[in-house]
């Protein structure tokens, strides 16, 4: 499952998901789209959450207030980032991940590191997450359908390795290279 969240601090309002598990994030990982937005609490398990930015977002601009949705959502998704106060949610272009054969499930790292910008997060702000999770959908079917893969510009990763697309299912988090 995919859950979807919808961030009404844009107009329009954007979208956002991320993976229930880590077998869930690698097919995010692999299915990405040029105008996905990656986030993760840094140096702790968490949730890949993914923006999608709207037409004429810019992904080292991005709006103060959706930054924040996001980094909350990402916080209130980390077992352990969601007890913690001061922790920072790192974020990046899709197309700066990097993958390959030789790490774990859900594990990525970046092509550059030029290409990652960090968010600071004080405490959790439960009208954030409440909000956010109010707008809480799950689908497998619209990420993965073939109509959107080709669609919008996606592209594939291409260093993620394809063998990987028969796994057991799960319900832990990933870990973060």
């Amino acid at each position: 499952m995919v859950y979807y969240y919808t961030s009404t601090k844009t107009d329009p309002p954007s979208v956002v998901y991320m993976g229930k598990d880590k077998y869930e994030n690698e097919d995010l990982i692999k299915h990405g789209w040029d105008q996905d937005i990656w986030f993760h609490v840094d140096n702790l398990s968490s949730a890949h959450v993914y923006l999608r930015m709207n037409e004429g977002m810019v992904w080292d601009n991005l709006p103060e207030e959706l930054l924040e949705d996001l980094a909350q959502l990402v916080k209130a998704n980390s077992i352990e980032g969601n007890k913690k106060d001061n922790i920072t949610v790192i974020y990046t272009p899709w197309s700066n991940l990097f993958k390959n054969a030789g790490m774990a499930t859900g594990q990525v790292s970046f092509k550059s590191r030029n290409k990652v910008k960090k968010v600071f997060v004080k405490t959790k702000t439960n009208s954030i997450v409440n909000r956010l999770n109010k707008t809480k959908v799950e689908s497998y079917d619209y990420v993965f359908s073939k109509a959107n893969m080709k669609s919008n510009k996606k592209v594939e990763n291409d260093l993620f390795d394809d063998d990987d697309d028969n796994y057991p299912g799960g319900n832990d988090f990933d870990d973060f290279f």
